[in-house]
């Protein structure tokens, strides 16, 4: 793995003992260092833990000479971290995925402005706000057996509720940000009455009880444990190019359905209030926002990109046109609490 930290902030980890295996630091007791003596820096939290990711800050040091100090964790425990520190922020941009926690953020009054006139050409008015810049997007469709199932007969995420799929219906547990979000979208879209008949309707026809990631749903899939599973599109993606040839098999006998206004979620960075480094961080998002990174990202991680002028990779291409819901990126999170709670009411575990 390249290294993206830079030389002082990483033996400062080192030196503390919070640096795991992976590079990545232990964002309970790990800060990024403010170099006063040196205006090209910036400071970074992200919980987006990718390979590209890093090559994207390596190419961002090259371009920029701006040397970026990141600190990588779960969601939630950054986003405690940022509103922790709102009064002396040690970081410049908070990089995560799910849109469902811009508003929580908003509410804590931890992010600020983070536009400009590049931005606003890059990223569509949809995928943006005044404090908030979406990066790229994912889709949360059905996978289903190529051997069993004929997709014409999935249209809807509804569909997957009807009786004949008992017992067919695969999916990760409720406590998965990805799930949270999907239901939080129907609550916000349909109402809390028929969000949870979708859940009741899915809990109904579990082919076992929720476990395992996205890419387990679909080896699960592959192994006739169920005929229908709930995934994002862009784990397909990374399965059908990985290097090891039985991962890659799975999306031979695996296929997906977008699912008419299929729920896309987003990857989004903010610039955080009273961030030291606020010119180099609006210069992250602009270079985060151009057509060459958002093709490389799209390349690389198999996500969609949000810039217009991005053509699409392969395997993405031939996923052809789909509908998306209709959503308001900057409050849907406001319903991920009720999504919660009918999880628990209906027993998805």
């Amino acid at each position: 793995m390249r290294r993206f930290l830079a030389t002082t902030f990483a033996t400062a980890l080192f030196a503390t003992g919070v640096v795991g295996c992976s590079g990545a630091a232990d964002t309970t007791t790990a800060a990024p260092s403010e170099d006063k003596s040196n205006t090209k820096v910036l400071n970074l939290y992200s919980s987006r833990h990718y390979d590209a990711d890093k090559e994207v800050y390596k190419m961002f040091e090259e371009e920029t000479g701006i040397k970026l100090n990141v600190v990588e964790g779960k969601s939630g425990e950054l986003i405690e971290r940022v509103t922790r520190e709102a009064n002396n922020p040690e970081a410049d941009v908070f990089l995560t995925v799910g849109a469902e926690s811009i508003s929580q953020l908003n509410d804590a009054g931890v992010i600020a402005d983070s536009t400009s006139e590049t931005i606003a050409n890059n990223i569509p008015e949809k995928y943006r706000g005044e404090n908030w810049m979406g990066i790229v997007s994912r889709a949360r469709v059905i996978a289903y057996n190529k051997d069993t199932v004929d997709p014409s007969t999935i249209k809807t995420y509804e569909d997957i509720t009807k009786p004949e799929w008992k017992g067919k219906v695969l999916a990760r547990s409720s406590s998965s940000s990805y799930n949270q979000a999907l239901l939080a979208s129907f609550v916000a879209l349909d109402g809390q009455e028929k969000a949870t008949e979708w859940a009741q309707g899915v809990v109904d026809n579990f082919a076992r009880e929720p476990k395992g990631n996205d890419r387990d749903q679909a080896k699960a899939v592959a192994a006739g444990e169920g005929d229908l599973a709930i995934m994002n599109s862009y784990y397909w993606a990374l399965m059908n190019r990985s290097s090891d040839p039985e991962v890659a098999k799975v999306t031979e006998k695996v296929g997906m359905i977008f699912p008419e206004k299929t729920h896309l979620n987003l990857s989004y960075a903010s610039v955080l209030k009273g961030a030291k480094n606020k010119d180099n961080a609006i210069k992250f998002l602009e270079f985060l926002s151009s057509e060459k990174t958002q093709e490389f990202i799209a390349q690389e991680n198999g996500e969609f990109p949000l810039n217009p002028k991005t053509g699409l990779p392969e395997p993405q291409k031939s996923w052809g046109e789909f509908t998306t819901q209709d959503l308001d990126f900057s409050t849907f999170g406001k319903d991920k609490p009720e999504a919660t709670r009918i999880f628990d009411q209906v027993g998805w575990k």
